[in-house]
C-alpha cells in the first residue's frame, strides 16, 4: 500500500497494490493492520455506505457535529473529485481543503479524519461511492457547510451548475457553519 500524505497531514490517499493479469484484477480495499502500520492509524469502522450519483451531482458539504465520523472513501464505478475540509476552530488548517480524484480505475481511497467535511463531484456519467464510517449516521446532528463558500475557495472541477439536494444548495458559511473545537 502507497500512502500519500497531502498538505493537510491528517487527510491522507491510500493506493494499493494492484495484482492484475489477463483474467482480471485483485486488490485488497481494507486490511485493518495495514492501516495501522502504513498510517499509525488504530481505527475502528462500524458502518458501510454505498451511494450511486449521476454525472455533475455535488454531494456535500457534509459532517456530523457530534457523533462525529472519519470516512475512507472510494470509487467502484466511474470517478468523482473528492473533497474534504477541516472544520477544527482550533486547528492550524481550518478552513483549508484537500481535493483529490478517486476512480474505479486508480483505486485511490481518502481518509478523511474525524473534524473534517467531505463531498464529492461527480466526473463521469455515474459514479459508485463507497465509504466505512467510524461512527454511525446520526442525521439529527447532520451539517452542510456551503460546496460554493468563498471563504473556503474549494476548487471543483466543474464545467456548468452542479445538481444539488434541497439541503446541499441550503448549505451554511464557513463563518455560520458549527465547528468542533
Amino acid at each position: 500500500m502507497n500512502v500519500i500524505r497531502t498538505k493537510i497531514p491528517d487527510v491522507i490517499i491510500f493506493e494499493p497494490k494492484v495484482f492484475g493479469d489477463e483474467r482480471g484484477f485483485f486488490f485488497e480495499s481494507f486490511n485493518q493492520q495495514k492501516f495501522l502500520e502504513a498510517a499509525n492509524l488504530d481505527i475502528h469502522f462500524v458502518q458501510d455506505n454505498h451511494s450511486k450519483s449521476a454525472k455533475n451531482v455535488l454531494r456535500g458539504l457534509h459532517y456530523q457535529i457530534e457523533q462525529a465520523q472519519g470516512k475512507l472513501v472510494r470509487v467502484t464505478q466511474g470517478e468523482v473529485f473528492d473533497v474534504a475540509v477541516d472544520m477544527r476552530a482550533s486547528s492550524p488548517t481550518f478552513g483549508q481543503w484537500v481535493g483529490t480524484h478517486l476512480s474505479a480505475e486508480n483505486k485511490r481511497q481518502m481518509w478523511i479524519p474525524l473534524g473534517f467535511a467531505h463531498g464529492f463531484f461527480v466526473l463521469s456519467n455515474t459514479a459508485e461511492v463507497l465509504y466505512k464510517t467510524t461512527d454511525f449516521y446520526a442525521p439529527q446532528f447532520e451539517c452542510c457547510v456551503k460546496w460554493d463558500d468563498p471563504s473556503i475557495g474549494v476548487e471543483w472541477p466543474l464545467q456548468d451548475m452542479p445538481i444539488l439536494s434541497t439541503k446541499d444548495s441550503q448549505g451554511l458559511s464557513l463563518q455560520d457553519a458549527k465547528k468542533f473545537v
